[in-house]
């Protein structure tokens, strides 16, 4: 994990970047499940047969396969990126019974990756994933280390 970070954090020295990607990375995450959220349910429906929303989604789906990733590499980030993930399930859960999640995820995806390439051009170099597009999922956890302070 720690040689991730430290590979990461090579593109995030500025402190502007480090403050934009603070904000835009769990933003771009967030909105990344709503859009997950807002694809048709009806096939994990038929399979899973529950008929909650808050667990038969294509984010929940997805959201396995990346925690394992995250598993993989540290018990903690692998928690904290649950409760990250949890939390983000549940706000676009109630997002969608009030707006059309679908353009309220895309309007935040958009607004925030411009944020993010501003960032790196003010930070002069390019982003990691342009490099390895695992760094995608590096980001957020290297964010909530800046923000919480252990990985």
């Amino acid at each position: 994990m720690d040689q991730w970070f430290d590979e990461y954090a090579e593109s995030h020295q500025h402190k502007t970047n480090q403050l934009i990607h603070k904000i835009c990375v769990p933003l771009i995450y967030f909105s990344i499940i709503g859009l997950l959220m807002s694809i048709n349910t009806a096939f994990l429906q038929k399979i899973i047969g529950l008929k909650n929303p808050l667990i038969e989604n294509w984010a929940t789906v997805i959201s396995i396969l990346i925690l394992v990733f995250y598993l993989r590499l540290s018990f903690t980030v692998f928690f904290k990126m649950f409760v990250f993930t949890v939390l983000s399930i549940i706000g676009n859960y109630y997002i969608a019974n009030s707006f059309n999640l679908l353009y309220v995820s895309i309007s935040i995806f958009i607004i925030t990756w411009i944020g993010q390439f501003y960032g790196h051009h003010l930070e002069g170099k390019k982003p990691s994933f342009f490099k390895d597009l695992q760094f995608l999922l590096i980001g957020p956890p290297w964010v909530l280390k800046k923000m919480f302070g252990k990985k």
